[in-house]
């Protein structure tokens, strides 16, 4: 051991650490300061940067012996407090830069180094500043970060105050489509929002760690498995297998009607087989991590390896094995029949064109990896606390699997450092109720990043076949689609994934005529989770890429072609229902003159270059806000001596669930004359809070949006006089009136027909243009997106600086897509970089966001969701401005350097 003096952040302190500790391991488990983060491990992230005798350093990877005597480090906790806040704190408060807010304080920490050596930095600098200190961010697009360092700048100049920069709310003034603070920002920015991890250092002594043992192979049956070894170990408390688990053992899957399966083939602990790498055989329980760690490696498991199906086409072959018995690899069908029979359609167009698409196993990669932690409360219910972004739906799911019934179970939504849409499913919620049943003892599970990216659910890849045919005038006439579902070896929402594909393939244009058939496909690669645009990326793509082989085979101009085919009166989607509203139109003559400007300026560029290429592409975004059918939410609103108390399940990834209920709930309430501060929230505690359904499919806003509305407006109905004035709490009190109402809102909308595809499956819609200017190094093939502009619709603004980071964050997240991220190779695809995650570099500073507000008829004052839209096709307009550039065409995802060049070379 050894005994070091450090200032740590202007405070002498002496403390005994192991040499090989790391300093972020000292920081948050021995000094307690949790506002460092750990998110890679690896220095890759920035998550855990500190201040080090004046320089930036990754306290993930420096080691205590490598800590001078006597050395100066500053974490968050030392730059700023919330009643002192740094100028940089401030200036990332007022510019929404904390999404989810994992990795805000290390860009803060890193933000605040820089300026210390230069209070003038250009944009430029920051944004070299921000790639050399290795700081990563998955929801913002970088962007608003950018924009909070210029404005920290200037306060440190003296340029601008405080008052100059802060919201001011009018008396008695709405702050829907305002840049109002959202109320987590705050503790966000000083590090003192907690994370499960962060609430894992403040658990009992008592607390037993949990590691994992998990399969090294994709496909085996396990002949045995022993664990007398690891019960020796040091420190271990109990050895868990599938013989522990007191209920089923399997998770369920909601399977649809006409799944073939039942939806029961997952396993919390693998019994007979293993189906994926990564799958939990056994957990070992021990007082500390490290010795749990070490006691996994003495459990000993004898499996026989069997083929493993590591892609749809694989699994669908003649030979291929059924990977659950009894059930056949596909296992889902479902078709789109609108309008007439395509096959006579097609003979009479005058132009047709069809091509094969793949949109690949894109990695969520949030910066903060799985964690959570369980025990039984004092009524006898087990407490899960994890990342869940859908705790009623994980409690169904669990319930059965672990052996108790519903209300027996508690999920609470921790401080999640950012899902993106892999937490709609349950990932390690089974695992932690099944230990704390076995000891009764609180219990603790924490995943590494190459844990969180191995064994965690990915977007399920899709291998489509599109055809499309349009008549003499270019009006599209018929659609046929094949689409293959790589769902992974689990089936949970396959079917529902599934039928995203004929909702969204060809969405945007009005066409009458399609045929389509896709199915759900059970492989040995990751399972199939939810990933932000669920099914509409990989649709959209084939759409958005095919219209534009179509105009270019008609020898229109892209724009021009989708102008004449979009939705108008009268259009029907290919769902068969009329859009919500129409507003392509619009979009596309607002944005004909920045396109064309667009062109210019490619064209001038390619005139003087040699080296590189200029292009343009377009593409339309949607997505529908809600789950397919009459899906519902429900909220309360509490009456205090203070205000009111909103209670809801609008979990939150970091998209802003807490500012979406505030400003729903204050727009409500403004009959009472009732400030902001005088609202407070109660979310994501099933102990407290009632099922809105999950964060998931952009509904929250729309479902649990509406069910706040109706609940606040329930109190008010109860609060009225006769006079129309209102009764004070001691009044409702003195009637004995109820002071807590609740709130439910159902929508009105039929599920798609699994044989048709026909329905009307959401209540809103989102709707957005995408205009992307690339460059294209043809030496390498290297692709460069220079600009981005997009026109976006998402009805009445709920909170201008939200939904700007919503579509910041969902265009970054589309370069991705569209040119690095993928999660293929087992052995490769295992850590941040090389899964292809974009640094700050890689993501253009020069995004314009443009808004149209067109008030949509089932959303809370006008507003459907915001954060899938972008993600849904950006991908398609940066593909198509390659092939405009170079004239290379990429139909599978992600367009590699090596693939443009490999196109170039033919």
């Amino acid at each position: 051991m050894l005994k070091k003096k450090l200032k740590i952040n202007g405070v002498l302190k002496t403390i005994i650490v192991s040499p090989d500790a790391t300093l972020a391991d000292v920081l948050r488990k021995q000094l307690l300061l949790t506002g460092t983060k750990v998110g890679c491990g690896k220095g890759e992230c920035g998550a855990c940067n500190v201040i080090l005798n004046g320089k930036v350093s990754k306290a993930c990877i420096v080691r205590m012996k490598r800590v001078e005597n006597e050395s100066e480090i500053i974490t968050i906790e030392g730059i700023g407090s919330s009643d002192n806040l740094h100028p940089v704190q401030l200036a990332w408060m007022i510019h929404g830069a904390a999404q989810c807010g994992f990795c805000t304080p290390g860009f803060i920490v890193s933000a605040k180094a820089l300026l210390d050596e230069n209070n003038n930095p250009t944009r430029e600098e920051v944004r070299d500043w921000f790639q050399k200190t290795r700081n990563v961010c998955r929801c913002t697009g970088y962007k608003p970060l950018v924009d909070a360092v210029m404005t920290a700048a200037k306060l440190i100049r003296g340029e601008i105050t405080k008052e100059d920069i802060w919201y001011k709310l009018p008396e008695g003034a709405s702050i829907l489509g305002t840049d109002y603070v959202r109320p987590s920002a705050c503790a966000k920015v000083t590090g003192t929002w907690d994370f499960g991890a962060d609430l894992g250092v403040t658990l009992p002594d008592d607390t037993l760690h949990i590691k994992l043992v998990q399969a090294q192979v994709s496909h085996a049956n396990i002949i045995s498995i022993d664990t007398s070894e690891a019960e020796k170990m040091p420190g271990v408390y109990r050895v868990l297998t599938y013989k522990d688990v007191k209920g089923s053992n399997r998770i369920n899957g909601l399977a649809f009607p006409s799944n073939l399966g039942d939806g029961l083939d997952r396993p919390i602990l693998c019994d007979e087989k293993v189906f994926q790498f990564g799958d939990a055989i056994a957990m070992v329980l021990a007082d500390t991590p490290t010795h749990a760690e070490e006691a996994c490696k003495k459990v000993k498991v004898e499996l026989e390896e069997l083929p493993a199906y590591m892609s749809a086409p694989e699994a669908m072959a003649e030979d291929a094995i059924e990977i659950h018995p009894g059930t056949p690899n596909i296992y889902y069908t479902t078709k789109v029949v609108k309008g007439e029979d395509t096959d006579k359609v097609f003979e009479e167009c005058e132009y047709v064109v069809e091509d094969d698409f793949y949109v690949g196993r894109q990695p969520h990669l949030p910066i903060e990896p799985d964690v959570g932690f369980a025990f039984f409360g004092e009524d006898g219910k087990i407490n899960i606390h994890s990342k869940s972004v859908a705790l009623h739906f994980h409690a169904l799911m669990i319930a059965d699997g672990i052996g108790l019934s519903p209300d027996k179970i508690a999920i609470v939504q921790n401080p999640t450092g950012g899902t993106f849409g892999y937490k709609f499913s349950p990932t390690i919620e089974a695992l932690l109720a099944v230990a704390a049943m076995a000891t009764n003892k609180p219990v603790y599970l924490e995943f590494n990043m190459y844990q969180q990216i191995t064994y965690t659910g990915k977007r399920s890849p899709f291998f489509i076949n599109v055809r499309m045919g349009a008549d003499k005038d270019g009006n599209i006439k018929a659609l046929e689609t094949d689409w293959s579902v790589d769902h992974g070896p689990y089936s949970e929402f396959g079917d529902l994934l599934t039928m995203r594909g004929s909702q969204f393939i060809g969405a945007g244009y009005n066409i009458d005529n399609i045929r389509g058939e896709g199915r759900t496909v059970c492989t040995n690669h990751a399972w199939g989770s939810a990933f932000r645009g669920y099914g509409s990326p990989q649709s959209l793509f084939s759409s958005e890429v095919l219209i534009d082989e179509l105009a270019e085979k008609i020898g229109m101009d892209p724009l021009e072609f989708r102008y004449k085919n979009v939705y108008r009166e009268g259009s029907t989607t290919p769902s068969g229902c009329k859009p919500d509203i129409i507003c392509f139109p619009e979009m596309i003559e607002k944005m004909r003159p920045m396109y064309n400007e667009a062109k210019e300026r490619a064209k001038e560029k390619n005139l003087k270059s040699e080296d590189k290429k200029y292009g343009t592409g377009v593409s339309l975004l949607i997505y529908g806000s809600g789950l397919d059918g009459a899906d519902s939410s429900e909220a309360w609103a509490e009456l205090t001596p203070n205000g009111v108390t909103i209670g809801n399940s609008w979990e939150d990834h970091g998209q802003g669930a807490d500012m979406g209920t505030l400003a729903i709930a204050h727009e409500s309430l403004k009959p009472l004359g009732i400030k902001p501060d005088d609202i407070k929230l109660v979310m994501n505690d099933m102990n407290l809070t009632p099922n809105s359904g999950p964060a998931g499919g952009s509904r929250s806003n729309v479902l649990t949006g509406n069910a706040t509305k109706v609940a606040c407006e329930n109190l008010l109905k109860a609060m009225k006089k006769e006079d129309g004035t209102y009764r004070t709490y001691s009044q409702m009190i003195e009637e004995n009136i109820p002071v807590k109402h609740d709130g439910k809102w159902t929508a009105a909308c039929t599920a798609c027909d699994v044989e048709t595809g026909q329905g009307n499956p959401f209540p809103c819609y989102m709707y957005g243009l995408l205009l992307a200017e690339v460059e294209v190094d043809i030496q390498t093939g290297k692709v460069n997106v220079e600009k981005l502009t997009i026109i976006s619709d998402v009805g009445t603004i709920v909170n201008k600086l939200v939904v700007d980071g919503q579509i910041y964050g969902g265009l970054a997240q589309g370069i991705g897509l569209a040119l690095s991220e993928d999660f293929e190779d087992l052995k490769k695809h295992t850590t941040l970089t090389k899964c292809g995650i974009p640094n700050i570099k890689d993501v253009t500073d020069n995004i314009e966001l443009i808004y149209m507000e067109t008030e949509r008829p089932y959303g809370p004052y006008g507003a459907s969701g915001a954060g899938e839209m972008p993600l849904s096709a950006p991908h398609a307009a940066i593909i198509n401005a390659i092939y405009n550039a170079c004239g290379v065409r990429i139909t599978k995802l992600p367009a590699l350097p090596e693939k443009i060049k490999a196109g170039l070379n033919k």
